[in-house]
């Protein structure tokens, strides 16, 4: 899959001529007013420290200097070409769009991700359920022993491919399923994975449907950030979450939250080996709720909190 060149794309043709006609009147702005600039810009939409650390990350692929040079070179001057594209940026920024969707790209687990619009961005809170399950893996609890036969790794929900991949990159011995409905996400995720010379196996199926479900093997883990907001919290979603991730990857229906939950639990009643573990991401506000659905249909459970204090994450078993 070959992914655009941002500079060079319909999109920055068609805005950088406008954005560089809006750019402050400097006599080639350095690196610390441009960053002040940003910073600036954005106070209406970000708070001042999270305005700091986009300016740092747009400064950083303007000039192609890392955080330390940046600073050894603040007095620098921009070139005219520099001073479009960073209005363009900030064009796009002002427009509550996602630095991360600007740039393409984010961090997860130490990977550097494509990212767009087709992928949710990755949170703190699923790398805190990415390092739950490598942890277990590790130290063998809960889980089948690294000694005997492969094992197998189902995760549901590809997305950017962040979860299969940081999984894989930690421990090479497990193999790893990835499914998604979306087939433009798959392919963001299937382009991750040769990038960083990660082998995840991702596929197309429609996870709710229990007839395509059921044809999978079994698995020794099941790992899923399904969709989990319901779509009355619609209201309550802060404008570059809403106006710009995907729908399909946030919002279930309003009277069927744990819609995903239930489909994860039912599957692992037959797809599940002897010793296998479920792991999922879970809304915040729902984890009573969702641990209730697990140990309906005879599961143990665990919640765990995130380094927030709110309960984001657990783990089922029978």
């Amino acid at each position: 899959m070959n992914f655009p060149n941002l500079r060079k794309d319909e999109d920055y043709n068609r805005f950088g001529a406008e954005a560089h006609g809006n750019i402050r009147k400097f006599v080639r702005m350095n690196i610390q007013e441009a960053d002040k600039y940003i910073v600036t810009e954005t106070g209406g939409i970000y708070e001042k420290e999270e305005a700091k650390n986009i300016s740092n990350w747009i400064m950083q692929r303007i000039t192609g200097h890392d955080k330390t040079d940046l600073l050894l070179n603040r007095q620098g001057s921009l070139t005219t070409e520099q001073e479009t594209q960073l209005d363009y940026y900030l064009t796009r920024l002002k427009n509550h769009e996602p630095v991360q969707y600007i740039l393409n790209e984010a961090w997860f687990f130490g990977l550097k991700l494509y990212v767009d619009k087709n992928v949710l961005i990755p949170r703190p809170e699923t790398e805190e359920l990415a390092d739950w399950i490598i942890t277990d893996l590790k130290t063998k609890k809960g889980s089948a022993s690294l000694s005997e036969e492969e094992i197998q790794i189902l995760d549901i929900g590809s997305g950017s491919g962040c979860l299969p991949l940081a999984i894989k990159k930690r421990i090479a011995e497990v193999k790893i399923w990835s499914c998604d409905i979306n087939p433009e996400a798959l392919n963001i995720a299937r382009q991750n994975s040769i990038n960083l010379n990660i082998p995840v196996l991702f596929f197309e199926l429609n996870f709710l449907d229990k007839g395509q479900r059921d044809k999978l093997p079994s698995f020794d883990i099941i790992v899923s950030n399904p969709p989990y907001i319901a779509e009355m919290e619609k209201g309550s979603m802060q404008k570059n979450v809403l106006e710009f991730e995907p729908a399909t990857a946030l919002f279930v229906p309003s009277d069927d939250p744990l819609l995903f939950y239930k489909a994860i639990a039912d599957f692992g009643k037959t797809h599940l080996t002897k010793k296998g573990m479920i792991y999922t991401e879970i809304n915040e506000s729902a984890g009573k709720k969702t641990s209730d659905n697990f140990q309906s249909m005879g599961y143990n459970t665990e919640i765990r909190k995130d380094m927030q204090g709110k309960e984001r994450m657990l783990k089922a078993w029978f």
